[in-house]
């Protein structure tokens, strides 16, 4: 009949989960490590409340300081004391620290140290945690808080670190809590081997990131412990609400499950006809560890989901300005198709261009600095602007017959082609070559490739960036006119340079081809037939 009533008791217990308020689901988030900045010293702790006759105190600022003892490589064993804080003012211990190959071992007693859950019921156990001087904490193992006296034995390969004891909600914690209930305390006749004393600043949760009650309302209903069950059990039960309650069960279905498993086992065994406990701790342990990990799974993946939605919300505001953009470039193409001199209109649009760079947002230089490039390129050669980038054409004749040699004329506009270009750093360049429909495509594919590498060969060894141009030949593809006249085919014999980028607000694209080919190799040193292709007109 006792059992039977045990295994009620804990079986409700497993199944007792109630929300948190968005609060306390914010206050969980701040549990993971981060680098600690040093902060100003603490005040006083002052008593701030009476709860069932017990005082509590609560820190008024979590950053914390904490004497830090340089224990010398292999220096033998020293000892080091524990004072109380205000929390348990008669604890204390002491340490024997023994630093030796392979890192140091730490043998600490303690004496006074009351039942956790005297800080509240969320509370369990203590940890035993050792803090760099940079404010690291790290997790050394549970005290657990068994009768007055309470003996551990750590082994870390840290060599400069301060000593505490925290109240926690169970044994695998990643950061400590700001239930500090003994400090370590350097014995000035017994403590050696010490290099210098470190200030080590650190973070502490604050109280109430477990369980909080909000006037009336408890958001995190505290565990009620049955002193007949094994207190692992009961801080299985924590660990997993906890992690429920952080979006565990969401954003780490898997480890959840696992940690859920693990709990239902250790409540079988612990209440079962024949009780195991050894196997029912072990089964209990394993599930805090998993609901810690799931924990900070969800914790990461919360970060990284925030993180993307900003993302998204900022890539959907960049499209809105973009498009206001776009709005207001086609009023002003408007107004100036509107006036009766073209010359008067281009002037008119580059005073309010330059008026509008002072007064409008960031997006609109882009867009300036594309209409001033494209002005001067086409001083040099005919420029257009399309939804690709800047178009510059250079027509078949600035090339001999068949051939893809640079006339002088053509190396002195692409000359000063480059020298624009330089001037706006980021530009990125496609040099496209395109024949007409006369001859095999075979030896248009390859004239056109050799004729876009050419250009490409100029423009690098006028300045132009080898990461920033690429040289692509489409040979018959993308004709722009009826290759059954002889003004048509003139016209599709052609190289163009796309220029885009972020200087001008493009983003490189590809031509709208069924078939794109590959980028043309730097072309071999070889003469192509005549009279195959761009015959004499």
């Amino acid at each position: 009949m006792l059992k039977m009533k045990r295994r009620a008791v804990v079986g409700a217990f497993v199944l007792a989960m109630v929300g948190f308020s968005p609060l306390v689901a914010a206050r969980l988030t701040a549990q993971e490590p981060n680098p600690m900045a040093q902060q100003t010293p603490p005040d006083d702790n002052k008593i701030t409340k009476e709860s069932e006759g017990v005082y509590l105190y609560r820190v008024k600022v979590v950053q914390r300081d904490l004497d830090a003892v340089n224990y010398l490589h292999r220096s033998g064993s020293t000892r080091i004391a524990f004072k109380g804080t205000p929390l348990l003012p008669l604890a204390k211990g002491d340490a024997k620290v023994t630093s030796e190959r392979g890192g140091i071992t730490i043998e600490a007693r303690f004496e006074g140290l009351t039942p956790a859950n005297g800080f509240g019921r969320e509370y369990l156990t203590y940890v035993l945690w050792a803090i760099t001087p940079d404010g690291r904490p790290n997790n050394l193992g549970e005290v657990l808080p068994a009768g007055t006296k309470n003996n551990i034995t750590v082994t870390t390969a840290l060599q400069s670190f301060g000593l505490i004891v925290t109240a926690e909600p169970y044994f695998s914690v990643t950061q400590p809590s700001d239930l500090v209930v003994l400090e370590n305390h350097i014995i000035e006749d017994r403590t050696t081997g010490v290099l210098e004393k470190v200030n080590a600043h650190y973070v502490l949760l604050p109280r109430g990131t477990y369980a909080e009650t909000a006037g009336a309302k408890s958001v995190l209903d505290p565990i009620t412990r049955d002193e007949k069950m094994p207190l692992e059990l009961y801080e299985a039960n924590n660990a997993l609400r906890i992690a429920q309650q952080a979006g565990a069960e969401k954003y780490a279905a898997d480890i959840y499950k696992e940690t859920t498993l693990d709990l239902r086992n250790a409540t079988d065994i612990l209440t079962g006809k024949k009780p195991d406990t050894k196997m029912g701790i072990t089964y209990a342990r394993q599930a805090v560890q998993r609901a810690e990990d799931a924990r900070l799974v969800t914790l990461r993946r919360q970060a990284a989901e925030r993180q993307h939605n900003e993302e998204v919300a900022r890539q959907q505001a960049q499209l809105e300005a973009q498009q206001s953009a776009l709005d207001a470039e086609r009023a002003r193409a408007a107004q100036a198709q509107a006036d009766a001199e073209r010359a008067r209109a281009e002037a008119t649009a580059a005073q309010a261009q330059a008026q509008a760079a002072e007064a409008t947002k960031s997006a609109d230089s882009a867009r300036q600095a594309r209409e001033r490039l494209r002005a001067q390129l086409n001083s040099v050669l005919a420029t257009s602007e399309t939804a690709r980038g800047l178009i510059v054409n250079m027509s078949d004749v600035l090339f001999d017959t068949g051939k893809y040699t640079l006339k002088p004329a053509t190396q002195i506009s692409l000359a000063k082609v480059s020298g624009i270009l330089q001037a706006y750093p980021g530009l990125k360049l496609q040099v496209e070559g395109y024949t007409d429909s006369t001859g095999s495509p075979e030896f248009n594919q390859k004239l056109s490739e050799n004729r876009a590498g050419a250009v490409r060969d100029f423009l690098m060894t006028e300045g132009v960036q080898v990461d920033n141009i690429v040289a692509t030949g489409y040979g018959m593809a993308k004709p722009v006119a009826d290759n059954n006249t002889a003004q048509g085919r003139a016209l599709n014999r052609r190289v163009q340079l796309v220029v885009s980028g972020d200087a001008i607000g493009v983003q490189q694209k590809g031509p709208d081809a069924d078939a794109a080919p590959a980028p043309a190799p730097a072309p071999a040193p070889e003469t192509p037939t005549r009279g195959t292709s761009n015959p004499p007109e």
